[in-house]
């Protein structure tokens, strides 16, 4: 919006908030109605267009009941990503591509208004005390707040938009990020209840395949999941429990984590434990749970299926004072495959690898030993720029108990 246009929406803004009658509520559409009846009286002499009309209205609706500057770009759905770095530099993720937004908050006040708009819509407190948060908006995106004295540049906000229909394998497939042939296989893993890790590094779709992956859990079965801030989309599970961590506030409240819910969800009776992502020691419950035959799908952060397998190894020893060979035999025991995601260099997001992980330590390095099952293999670029490979098969499973247990095949092929 142009800097006039701002000053104009500033002017009405503040002219429909002098009329508000306190003594009630007043709905949206009479909110809509004031704006309207404001605006007309400020252009009855100013020549302007429909659409610069339009915007103003919007402006001022959401300036006083969304999330001000904020709210337009929330609602664009082609936008995934949005970066706020103090008032005047925010900038977004359309298509895979960064670029910086027009758009700019009045002052700093109403950003930080907005901020805690956003905090305590789901119960969190942020402040100079606490100055870094984990919230998430009405549509499910996520946020992470930075404020002052921590963020020297001003309040820092990062949200991850998230489609607002749940991706789904078909979808996935369409984009290339896995074969029609390994959604098979994997679906097959699944209903046999195999415990599959996602890994993958920030912006691979961990979240999104593991949303994906939530539809194979057959239907007649009770599913928990566990997060610590909401962001699955997991529908189509009629017997579905979730579960969201919570932090310490000022009234009190102790603090609900992670190994907390986990711990918990065990005396549920679930057939099935999603745990969103694991960052710490909470990995030690999760790898009890598959351990004590509880069917579990959860995600985690590495550049490799190799590197997932050291940082849950880390994960592990920050809750758990055990010798390392037992840390491997437990996480050898408990996780059966692990999917790694990744960014390619077009900014295209694919399924790298999928490996099972073998039950016997290396004898001589007393490592947990992989059996990789399938690899990308990048074969060339097209002319636009996209990456050209395909799925190739390295291995075949290895463990096969589950299978044979559910009395299914893995597909043929491949």
């Amino acid at each position: 919006m142009e800097p006039k246009n701002l000053e104009l929406a500033r002017s009405i803004r503040e002219e429909v908030v002098s009329s508000f009658d306190y003594s009630r509520d007043i709905s949206d559409k009479e909110m809509y109605e004031l704006i309207d009846k404001v605006i007309s009286e400020k252009l009855r002499h100013i020549a302007v267009t429909i659409e610069t009309r339009k915007s103003l209205r919007n402006q001022v609706f959401h300036s006083i009941r969304k999330l001000d500057v904020l709210q337009q770009l929330i609602d664009d759905p082609g936008i995934t990503e949005i970066m706020i770095n103090g008032t005047d530099n925010i900038f977004i993720e359309r298509n895979g591509s960064l670029q910086k937004s027009e758009f700019s908050f009045e002052n700093r006040q109403k950003l930080e208004d907005v901020v805690q708009q956003i905090v305590s819509s789901c119960n969190r407190v942020v402040n100079e005390a606490s100055p870094i948060v984990d919230a998430r908006l009405e549509n499910g995106a996520r946020v992470n707040v930075v404020l002052p004295p921590i963020a020297l540049n001003g309040p820092i906000v990062t949200i991850r938009r998230f489609p607002d229909e749940p991706i789904t394998m078909k979808r996935l497939i369409e984009l290339g990020s896995i074969s029609e042939y390994l959604k098979s296989y994997i679906e097959v893993l699944v209903k046999s209840g195999y415990n599959i890790f996602i890994s993958g590094g920030t912006g691979s779709g961990k979240t999104t395949f593991l949303n994906a992956l939530s539809d194979f859990i057959p239907k007649d079965q009770r599913l928990i999941s566990i997060e610590d801030n909401a962001e699955l989309q997991i529908r189509g599970v009629p017997n579905l429990v979730r579960m969201e961590a919570r932090n310490a506030n000022v009234e009190g409240c102790r603090p609900i984590s992670i190994r907390d819910l986990i711990k918990s969800s065990l005396r549920m009776r679930p057939d099935w434990i999603v745990v969103g992502e694991v960052r710490g020691d909470e990995c030690v419950d999760m790898l009890q749970a598959m351990n004590t035959g509880h069917m579990a799908l959860s995600t985690g952060h590495s550049n490799s299926a190799e590197d997932m397998l050291s940082r849950i190894e880390t994960m592990v020893l920050m809750g758990m004072e055990i010798p390392l060979p037992a840390v491997r035999g437990q996480i050898a025991s408990g996780i059966d495959i692990v999917v790694h995601l990744g960014r390619l260099r077009d900014r295209t997001r694919k399924v790298l690898e999928i490996c099972e992980l073998l039950k016997e330590l290396d004898p001589v390095t007393g490592r947990i030993r992989t059996n990789t099952l399938f690899k990308f293999q990048e074969t060339g670029v097209s002319e636009d720029g996209r990456i050209i490979g395909e799925w190739r098969k390295e291995g075949e499973l290895k463990a096969t108990e589950k299978l044979m247990a559910a009395g299914l095949e893995l597909p043929s092929g491949g």
